[in-house]
């Protein structure tokens, strides 16, 4: 036996994956306990239709379904295969759907599956039943297909078996043990299992189990409708159990399945239908299973009306049988991976999928083992990401419940999150509300996008409005702010930024070793740094500045930094962290007059040589303390501007009554992303993520190759010799051709990449988009095309920044 003793709860298609995968890589000393019968448990996994669809707008997700694919299409069981390769079809009903498809087909162009879009005629040939008057378009991908769930999960049983992994039936855990804030083993009804390592794979369950250790899963378990047909007279005859494609009515929530002779029809176009995990019922007092609800005819009538038009073989045919079978969903439509904040050992891989279930097995395997994951970006899927907001029991029945309403809805990268809202709101909201904030939400709080006051200074301005897609959530006004700010000066509610707060005699000792460049510096330095991962990919772009001997303020992307620096923690207690956020605020002032504003309402010296690019000071501006920092992510002079939350409203008074009679203004994020990409800045979780090291992204300048060592340092050594592939600016004549993200781009006909970020650039009078790009081409001057819906946008690799590549602004 090899590897540390690890308990697995849960033997459905992510625990039978996790104990397969984690047995590959030499961990044997592994118990998988399951409270019902193996091979079909009972759970989710037991009643699962199997439709696998690739198509997915996250890259990580897309990938983890992929791997499922292959993974699957290499099993059986007794020559039964556990995949039915049958592609997938995806049809449009409506124009909206048809655009909708091309975007679909962008994705999966750019994450690397093929697909292809099809005509009317041609969708009918590759599913012979659907009604040729209703549809427009399709969308296949011919490695889709059917997964026989029950099949995948006794396939992955017998191979881990067989590498001696130990799998109990009819276990209940009744409890996980731990000492020391340490697990130690699982309680089940038949006795208690030692364990070093305790991995939540329950599923419906989950958040039961997750309670046991003081864990709140971001889960519900909610009722889907899954009905079957009787026989079909136009399929009489087929043998086979599936034969044409899977097929997706998204228009109107619907999928559907062969089963020989007869169809599936999976349907959420119903109410929502949540349950908690502790009124699921048991293994032994379920009629058919304990994800398996009664049946809501009800709620199904329009799903069958519906049917019957798309596909009218079936009206010679009639429901015989159907379920409302329970699958969880999360806030953010994401699984939930990783190990406990407070518990060490205690691991979830929860709100998984069949489609993405052989993946996520993978994936946590490696993190186990290896201490990261080297096949997945894992930063959307990790269980820490969560705001202390995001898990209040209010807000994730509503968020979930509006994923499950939302599952085949057409939504707009900027579209606006549901109730509850507002969730936060800062100190300037009032103020903002009467500047006709149109407001968007940004980790729970409301951020303005742009200011109605502002739009008489659209008038004598040349704005081209963008395409039908990019102008939603879109006004002129973001050009006026954008401009605006590169002539006079404007005031960017910087609040829904976090920050960190590291303190205690070992700060400085910990930020020097997570940090990839020096932070240790002088009191009142200001440090751009990166947090590497064990492999060299980048885990987040931060700002470090040194406020005192032993206090420093970090300016960090989201919770998974506050988790990064807390288990790093060393463990004699000289280090502290906290998150700030919630009891400051933050005013971004920026724009050539922004010095005219700030040095009279104080008496420290702001002048250029007073306070220098990259540096912080402690000062009052009118009567207000802040901590003034030199930086700006808009390419302009000025600085952050930061102060408790008590005296928020206070400072945006102070600065508007001196910026106002200037030309000053508010401005919002649409300016703000606009002038970001004019100077090149990234941004984390967007243009770079896990899988990419610093020298790809184009931030190696961050790095300090001469420090004594740093989390990453020797495998980033190792990557460095090998950049394949680069971030690239690319800049886009057509000033209607804005395209949005996560778009392929053509070298030629070849895909070769995909945008990042995008947006218009004001001050230049080009679109921009940051790309993936193949190292050999991100070379400026040549010309590419991204792939926007049916169109290709012809671009052009630029040098960047593309706006003041001198950097005179920000340093005058």
């Amino acid at each position: 036996m090899a590897g540390p003793r690890v308990v697995i709860i849960g033997a459905g298609v992510v625990g039978a994956a996790l104990a397969d995968e984690i047995s590959a890589r030499g961990w044997t000393e592994v118990t998988v306990v399951d409270q019902g019968p193996l091979p079909a448990t009972g759970g989710s996994s037991s009643h699962a239709p199997g439709l696998v669809f690739q198509a997915n707008p996250s890259k990580t997700m897309t990938e983890l379904a992929r791997y499922t694919v292959e993974k699957f299409c290499s099993l059986d069981v007794d020559g039964q295969p556990c995949f039915l390769q049958v592609g997938g079809l995806e049809v449009a009903t409506t124009p909206e759907r048809v655009t909708e498809l091309h975007r679909r087909h962008g994705w999966l162009t750019a994450w690397g599956v093929d697909s292809r879009i099809l005509t009317a005629d041609e969708c009918v040939e590759k599913h012979p039943l659907v009604n040729r008057e209703r549809v427009l378009a399709g969308l296949h991908i011919p490695t889709d297909g059917l997964a026989k769930a029950v099949l995948a999960v006794e396939a992955q049983i017998r191979r881990a078996t067989g590498r001696g992994v130990t799998f109990l039936a009819r276990h209940e855990v009744l409890d996980v043990l731990r000492a020391d804030g340490e697990v130690t083993g699982v309680r089940t009804d038949q006795g208690d299992l030692a364990a070093d390592i305790v991995v939540c794979c329950a599923g419906i369950w989950g958040p039961k189990i997750a309670r046991m250790v003081g864990m709140n899963l971001p889960l519900t378990p909610l009722g889907h409708q899954l009905a079957w047909t009787g026989p079909v007279p136009a399929l009489a005859g087929q043998t086979e159990e599936a034969v044409r494609p899977i097929l997706r009515h998204q228009d109107a929530d619907l999928y559907y399945r062969d089963r020989h002779d007869t169809l599936g029809i999976g349907y959420y176009g119903h109410r929502p239908m949540p349950i908690t995990a502790d009124e699921i019922l048991s293994v032994d007092e379920a009629d058919a299973m304990p994800s398996v609800l009664k049946f809501t005819e009800d709620d199904f009538a329009d799903a069958w009306t519906e049917t019957q038009s798309l596909l009218p073989a079936t009206k010679d045919a009639k429901v015989e049988e159907g379920i409302n079978g329970l699958f969880s969903f999360t806030t953010d439509g994401l699984p939930l991976l990783g190990e406990s904040p407070d518990v060490k050992g205690f691991w979830v891989a929860e709100a998984v999928w069949v489609t993405h279930s052989a993946g996520v097995g993978r994936a946590v395997a490696e993190w186990l083992v290896d201490g990261h994951c080297s096949s997945f970006d894992l930063h959307e899927c990790d269980v820490n990401r969560f705001e202390p907001h995001q898990l209040s029991p209010e807000y994730v029945l509503a968020r979930d419940c509006q994923n499950f309403v939302e599952v085949y809805d057409i939504l707009h990268p900027l579209q606006p999150s549901g109730d509850p809202r507002p969730i936060r709101t800062t100190p300037f909201h009032a103020r903002q509300q009467e500047l006709g904030a149109f407001f968007l939400e940004a980790n729970g709080w409301e951020r303005p996008q742009w200011y109605e006051a502002n739009a008489p200074l659209v008038e004598g301005r040349s704005i081209v409005t963008p395409n039908d897609w990019a102008v939603r959530y879109w006004s002129p006004i973001v050009a006026a702010e954008a401009q605006t700010t590169r002539e006079t000066v404007a005031m960017y509610d910087m609040t829904a930024l976090k920050r960190l707060e590291v303190s205690g005699r070992g700060a400085a000792d910990l930020l020097e070793r997570l940090c990839t460049g020096k932070v240790a510096k002088s009191v009142g330095s200001v440090t751009y740094t990166l947090l590497l991962d064990h492999d060299g990919g980048i885990r987040s772009d931060i700002t470090v500045a040194r406020l005192a001997p032993d206090v420093f303020q970090v300016g960090a992307n989201g919770n998974l930094d506050l988790d990064w620096f807390t288990r790093h923690l060393p463990a004699d207690g000289t280090v502290q962290v906290r998150d700030i956020t919630p009891g400051t605020c933050c005013i971004g002032l920026w724009g050539p007059l922004a010095r005219e504003v700030l040095q009279p309402l104080t008496d420290e010296d702001f002048s250029a040589t007073g306070l220098k690019y990259f540096r912080a000071r402690r000062a009052h501006i009118g009567s207000v303390p802040v901590t003034a920092m030199r930086l700006s992510y808009v390419g302009e002079l000025g600085w952050e501007l930061y102060t408790t939350a008590d005296l928020g409203q206070k400072l945006w008074d102070t600065l508007w009554r001196a910026a106002k009679p200037l030309g000053g203004i508010a401005a919002g994020r649409g300016a703000f992303n606009s002038l970001r990409l004019e100077k090149g800045y990234r941004s984390f979780g967007t243009d770079m993520t896990y899988e990419h090291d610093p020298y790809e992204a184009g931030v190696g300048f961050a790095v300090k190759a001469d420090k004594e060592d740093f989390v990453g340092k020797a495998a980033l050594e190792r990557r460095r010799a090998d950049v394949r592939r680069k971030l690239t600016c690319l800049t886009i004549e057509d000033p209607r051709a804005v395209v949005m993200g996560k778009e392929p781009v053509y070298d030629g006909q070849r895909a070769v990449g995909y945008v990042t970020s995008a947006a218009f650039g004001y001050t230049i009078g080009k679109g921009i988009a940051y790309a993936w790009l193949p190292a050999e081409l991100a070379v400026p001057g040549t010309t590419v095309h991204i792939g926007y819906f049916d169109q290709r946008v012809e671009a052009a690799v630029a040098e960047e920044p593309l706006f003041d590549p001198a950097m005179s602004r920000l340093r005058g």
